[in-house]
């Protein structure tokens, strides 16, 4: 699927990818969409075209020299680093200034085949299906934003939106023992699907109570509050449920520039925001193992699953109220 221009996308036939040293061969076989494809197709992150998106890629290994042998079922990471600047000799390769992201920068998975920096390959257990180890990419980030916060077991914990990224969370804060977790949304399913997964309570967004109710069940405020809808009205929310000394993870990417904020009480509370972006190898392999442990369930948050051909329809809708996951199955075998 060809993106030739602003939500004009194609099924084209391409020149097969040409080997090149220190890169390995990759049949796809499943590609998640996220919230960063649905922004290319629209024209928002601007790109060059022709480009192939997808960069939660899933896919076996082709004939080639570099391990793992060919026929091994593999994670790609989409953040490819030089290795050699000052932010990857840090060990923060997810910042190398001269990093890029297949499916934006160069061409990613929504096709049949491509070539891959083979040091960006890891190998997936059995445990995880097709459809759900795309997600595994978005896990590692949320694994990566709450390191930056230092959790503990026994801190409260507010997350403000409970789509994928927000269901991660609530899981991920439960497995460190996080007491309460309370999630917020609009959605009544959503709220029943976090309190499925860990959360202890979960209250409506729209509530004009909501700020209330959340730090009268954390005891004055959460210990981290986590925003993940990307808003900045959203991340003034986590500020205000915030306890004093609180650290708050601006985990939704806000490409709004203006809006109202309480910036006095970043003084008087004295918070700490940290705000993540992407993962380094050492999150991919730790997501890797939550998921197939069992520690995080990704498979309830697959909701659709379309062929290569549909990848376009996917993409224009861009999520609906009900979607959490689309996984577009590149070989119709996952």
């Amino acid at each position: 699927m060809v993106l030739e221009g602003p939500k004009r996308i194609a099924l084209r036939r391409v020149e097969p990818p040409r080997p090149a040293p220190g890169h390995t061969p990759i049949a796809v076989r499943t590609v998640g969409i996220c919230g960063t494809d649905v922004s290319i197709f629209h024209g928002t992150i601007p790109v060059s075209y022709p480009r192939i998106l997808g960069h939660e890629i899933v896919g076996l290994v082709g004939d080639g020299d570099a391990a793992p042998p060919a026929g091994t079922r593999v994670l790609v990471d989409p953040s490819v680093s030089c290795g050699s600047c000052r932010l990857c000799l840090e060990g923060r390769s997810n910042l190398c200034t001269a990093g890029w992201l297949l499916g934006r920068d160069r061409d990613g998975g929504l096709g049949e085949a491509m070539l891959v920096p083979s040091t960006n390959l890891h190998v997936l257990p059995e445990a995880v299906s097709d459809h759900a180890a795309p997600s595994i990419q978005m896990l590692s980030t949320c694994l990566h934003g709450q390191a930056m916060c230092g959790f503990a077991a026994g801190d409260p914990v507010a997350v403000v939106g409970l789509g994928v990224t927000g269901l991660m969370h609530v899981q991920l804060a439960a497995s460190v023992g996080a007491s309460p977790i309370v999630g917020i949304t609009r959605s009544a399913d959503k709220r029943r699907l976090a309190e499925s997964m860990g959360a202890t309570h979960t209250v409506d967004a729209e509530d004009p109570e909501t700020e209330g109710i959340v730090r009268e069940i954390t005891g004055g405020g959460a210990a981290v509050a986590i925003e993940c809808a990307g808003k900045v009205a959203t991340l003034a929310r986590a500020v205000r449920i915030a306890r004093p000394g609180a650290r708050i993870l601006a985990y939704g990417t806000i490409t709004e520039d203006e809006g109202a904020f309480p910036y006095y009480d970043l003084y008087y509370k004295e918070l700490t925001i940290v705000s993540p972006r992407a993962a380094t190898c050492d999150d991919v392999v730790a997501a890797i193992d939550a998921a197939a442990a069992g520690g995080v369930d990704l498979e309830p948050l697959v909701t659709d699953r379309v062929p290569l051909e549909r990848a376009g329809e996917a993409l224009a809708a861009g999520g609906g109220a009900h979607t959490l996951k689309t996984v577009i199955d590149v070989t119709g075998g996952a």
